[in-house]
């Protein structure tokens, strides 16, 4: 038996740095050539809804240049994709806010030294209008993002958070957002306090890659050059009571296999000292941007990132897995069947985008090339096509079902029990009242169909609360 993930309770401490490379390295060597027993252990752990260890973890990074084993680990990340996560896929939209940025990262269009750069922050007003043209759409779940700049202090984040929560359409109840997440430079514990008294959702901070010695070669100069700063910051948000928090990595920087296994050590961290890990994870692969550098690259190819999403299901069962608009349409719908749980529609990452009509992209407006430019209409109505549930649902956030309480709740098995019958409810109010009619029609009989999942009492349950939907009632949760 390989060891389990409690192999790192004893050392870890918070607010102290824990990645050690070395210590990495040596474990990707030690099980370099997994036989297809350990393959098979491994897997059967994660089947039994157990979060794996690093070692664990290693097994499978080192079997992907096995055809065989590549099928165990997909073949597995499928069926826990549907045990957990049943057939639903939540949806959020990004809200550039601004783009003002203090650091010069060589990859990244923001960076302070892009002189090609349109720089902007919206003003109340602009914000206000870019929130109710989203809602327009049917948008309920948000994430705001800013560049790191003296200019988005924790005061100007809850200020826009709120702002955000204040704006209504045309009823209380249908065009309003639910839940804003947040992509902002990591905080001090004090500032993290401000923030998370705005009502956030998720406090998001990409460590980028783990690896030092690439981290400082891309990382040049300004706040985020520091590195253990950047590492600890969950910890500081942990501290202030910010429970719900979002790692991620920039593949394509780094060796890929290397900063998968970090991420896995960053949420061996929070479990060892906060009893709750990631809420999700995120693993964009680096695109174009404008200005950018003659960037060394070691990048990530459609099999090793259909791979890489695979073992991260594996790995943290109960942690949501985030693909965004980088990736292209047939390839993001192909990645949906091996652990996608979240993914972002109808995206603008223009300042101001959502309200600008224009056509095209201007890369110096933006951070970086988007290759999925479909409407949030366009998107849903392929996700139906798939037999997938669009879910626009928010109801643990809003209950209290967070942090730790989530885990607890999650663990025991139950989520596809509350999640699949809330992302039925959200969707049905979307399909009444902004889809078009074949796309309504669809929609329909696509939940028809997925009411015979339930069992009786809550199908009673489901129909009555869906006529409700159908007569004008809207936001009922469970």
């Amino acid at each position: 038996m390989l060891f389990t993930p409690q192999e790192y309770k004893i050392k870890d401490e918070p607010e102290v740095p824990f990645i050690d490379k070395q210590e990495i390295l040596a474990l990707l060597e030690e099980f370099s050539h997994p036989t297809t027993e350990q393959v098979e252990e491994v897997i059967s752990q994660s089947l039994s809804l157990n979060r794996l260890s690093m070692q664990q973890v290693s097994v499978l990074l080192n079997s992907c240049s096995d055809y065989d084993h590549r099928k165990l680990i997909t073949s597995a990340a499928k069926k826990l994709k549907k045990e957990v996560y049943g057939e639903r896929i939540v949806i959020f939209a990004p809200l550039y806010v601004g783009n003002y940025c203090i650091n010069n990262c060589s990859y990244c269009g923001f960076k302070a030294s892009n002189k090609k750069a349109v720089r902007k922050s919206l003003s109340d007003l602009e914000l206000q209008q870019e929130v109710l043209e989203l809602e327009k759409e049917g948008q309920k779940r948000l994430i705001l993002v800013y560049g790191e700049h003296p200019k988005y202090s924790p005061e100007y984040i809850a200020h826009t958070v709120k702002l955000v929560y204040s704006q209504h359409g045309k009823s209380e109840g249908s065009d309003r957002i639910n839940r804003v997440n947040i992509n902002a430079a990591p905080l001090d514990i004090e500032g993290f306090r401000v923030v998370k008294e705005s009502g956030i959702g998720t406090y998001q901070i990409f460590q980028e890659t783990y690896d030092t010695e690439v981290y400082e070669r891309f990382h040049l100069s300004g706040q985020k050059r520091d590195y253990n700063y950047r590492l600890t910051a969950m910890d500081r948000a942990m501290a202030a009571g910010i429970d719900d928090v979002g790692l991620g990595v920039l593949f394509g920087l780094g060796d890929w296999k290397f900063d998968v296994m970090a991420l896995i050590r960053h949420t061996n961290h929070l479990e060892a000292c906060y009893n709750v890990g990631p809420h999700t994870i995120s693993f964009p692969r680096i695109k174009q941007a404008s200005n950018s550098d003659d960037l060394v690259l070691q990048s990530v190819d459609d099999e090793d990132f259909k791979m890489l999403i695979a073992i991260l299901r594996l790995a943290v069962p109960y942690t949501g897995l985030i693909l965004t608009a980088r990736e292209p349409i047939a390839l993001r719908n192909k990645l949906i069947e091996f652990g996608i749980s979240q993914i972002d529609a109808g995206t603008k990452l223009e300042i101001g985008g959502y309200s600008d009509k224009s056509e095209g992209q201007d890369i110096h407006k933006e951070q970086f090339e988007l290759s999925d430019n479909r409407t949030l209409e366009q998107t849903i109505s392929e996700l139906i096509d798939q037999g997938q549930i669009p879910s626009f649902c928010t109801a643990c956030y809003r209950k209290g079902r967070t942090g730790e309480h989530f885990m607890e709740f999650s663990t025991k098995g139950f989520i596809k029990r509350f999640c699949t019958p809330n992302a039925l409810l959200t969707f049905a109010e979307y399909l009444e009242s902004y889809a078009n009619p074949h796309t309504k029609e669809k929609g329909w009989m696509l939940i028809e169909s997925k009411l015979s999942g339930l069992d009786g009492k809550q199908r009673e349950d489901m129909e009555g609360k869906l006529d409700s939907i159908r007569q004008g009632q809207s936001d009922l949760l469970l």
